[in-house]
Parts: C-alpha cells; structure tokens; sequence
C-alpha cells in the first residue's frame, strides 16, 4: 500500500475504551466526576498555599506549581475525551493531534522534574537544614522552575516536530482515548527509526534522569533519618516526606509499568486502561495525598475557606516565596 501524503490526512479516529453505546453515558460520567475532582482539589491547593503567607516557601513553591501543571496535564486528555463520549464523534484533527502530544508531553516532562526538584528540597531541608535558606533561595527556586519548562518544551516541541513529518496510511485509528505517541507510530507508513530514537532518547532523558536524581536524594535523605537518634525524631523527619514519596512511588510505577510493560499488552484495551492511572487517577489524588497528611495544608485550607477568600480576590497573584522556614 502506498503511504498517502501527510498533508492529505485530516483527522484520526480516538476509539477510546468501549464502543458499546448502553457504556458511554457510564464512561462519560465516571470521567467528568474524575476531572472535576482533579481539577477543584488541584486549584484548592494553589489557593490554600497563596492566601497562606506562611506557606509562601519553597517547598509549598513548588507543590502549588505542581498542582498547576496537573490541572493541564489532565486538561490535555480529558475534555476532548469527554467531548467524543458525549457527541459519538470520536475524531480528532490531525493538527489537533500534534498539539495534544506537544502539550501531553510538556506536561508529562513537568511533572518528572518537579518531582525530582521537590525531591532536591526535601534533601537540603533534611540533609543540610541549617543551610537550607541559603541554598534554596528565591532564586535558585525561580531558577529551577525556569529550567524544568525549557526542558519540557524543548523535548515535547522536538518529539512533536518529529511526529508531524511521518505520514500515514489509511488505517487511522488509534485504540486510545488521546493521541498516545507509540500509537501513532505504529500507525505510520513511513519509516519510524528517527521516532523511536526519539521515544527512548525522551524516556532517558525525561524519565531515567529525573528518577536517578530521585532515587540519589532519597538515599541521602534515607541516610541522615538513620543517623538520627531517637525514634521519634526518625519518625517526624520521614513523615514530612513521606507524601511526596507516595506520589513519586505513584507516578513512576504506575508510568514505567504502562511504558516497560507495553510489549507484553496485546489488548489495546488495558494498554489504554492501564494509561488512565498515571494520566487521570494520579493527578486526582495529589491533592488528597497532600492535604490529608499535612496539617499545614489543612490549616491553610480552613484559613482560605474562612478568611482568605476576600484576601485571593483582593490580591489573585499573591503567591510568592516571602517567608522561608
């Protein structure tokens, strides 16, 4: 078959899970509900943290960036997926499709290293604390932000540019609920060898780094919270980190499974159902990872809800790094 030219197409065909009918006000529901709660536990989040002076430090810094990049992470994926589901026209443009795979791995990469650099806080906090302020400074954190989104938008921008030159045969259907990038190349006519470099290059570098720099900062957090003496002081300094620990384990596992585990899945149907655990239950459950382990965020929270909705609508971009610990 001869491989059509990639200006030609003009939409692909989001298959999604089901395409049973009597299933899709069920997908449509479960969804929504998901979305929604992500996105109002996510926004919380940033707005305890703003109207809270106490919590404009880095760590919190970076937890409010997080929360942010996971409302467009799933912002990504899901509203055009809920828009298929409810209309039954489960298409997508073919320009769309580049720039929901831009936009996915952005936010993907962002995710990575903001864990890992909300990793590298918890290590200075606990390994040198009496240095902390000095090395995590307004603008070493401004600064470390500054890098993850070039990073990010550099990868995502060169995966897309190099997605956009393949071109595709008739079979336009992706088994997916968005345009998943390893879909797509499999869909391609034209040789792939540039992508897949591309895919394992981006995993290494977007994936295996920032998860070494994880892995490094735990272990040296690990080796202090040994050397302390008591038992109860063991305990407070690992239940500090212990919530971010929990969303790494979450994140990475539940990633590296669909990724590691894809050419063991023949079913397109629990490739993309194993997908929705890091893309949507995920960035669902930060929030409620955070809040109910901290009893800072739970103050801030109770504070915003009371006191500190006069004050965000007074002073919207109030969030800064003000007081440090």
């Amino acid at each position: 078959m001869e491989p059509e030219n990639k200006t030609q197409i003009s939409e692909f065909h989001l298959l999604g899970f089901s395409e049973e009918t009597e299933l899709q006000p069920i997908i449509f529901g479960l969804f929504l509900s998901i979305y929604l709660i992500t996105v109002f536990g996510n926004l919380l989040i940033i707005l305890a943290i703003s109207s809270d002076s106490h919590l404009h430090t880095p760590m919190y810094f970076f937890l409010s960036n997080l929360s942010f990049v996971d409302i467009f992470f799933t912002s990504t994926t899901i509203p055009k997926m809920l828009q298929s589901t409810q209309t039954q026209r489960k298409v997508i443009t073919y320009e769309g499709c580049i720039v929901q795979v831009y936009f996915y791995l952005l936010f993907a990469g962002l995710d990575d290293f903001l864990l890992t650099v909300m990793a590298y806080d918890w290590y200075v906090a606990i390994c040198h604390p009496l240095q902390y302020t000095v090395i995590m400074n307004p603008w070493v954190c401004g600064l470390l932000l500054l890098v993850s989104w070039i990073m990010s938008a550099l990868f995502s921008l060169l995966h897309s540019l190099v997605m956009s030159q393949l071109s595709f045969c008739s079979d336009l259907e992706i088994h997916h609920f968005f345009c998943e990038i390893t879909w797509l190349i499999q869909l391609a006519c034209s040789d792939p060898f540039l992508n897949n470099v591309m895919v394992y290059f981006g995993s290494v570098i977007q994936g295996g780094v920032p998860l070494t720099g994880i892995i490094y900062s735990y272990s040296k957090i690990l080796s202090s919270i040994c050397g302390i003496s008591s038992a109860q002081g063991k305990y407070k300094a690992f239940s500090t980190c212990a919530s971010h620990l929990l969303v790494v384990s979450l994140f990475y596992c539940l990633a590296l499974g669909v990724y590691l585990s894809s050419a063991a899945i023949h079913s397109s149907h629990a490739s993309a159902i194993a997908s929705v655990m890091y893309t949507v239950v995920t960035p669902m459950l930060n929030p409620f990872i955070y809040s109910l382990r901290n009893k800072d965020i739970k103050r801030a929270l109770k504070f915003f809800f009371f006191f500190g909705m006069e004050t965000f609508i007074k002073e919207p971009f109030g969030l800064g790094l003000k007081n440090f610990p």
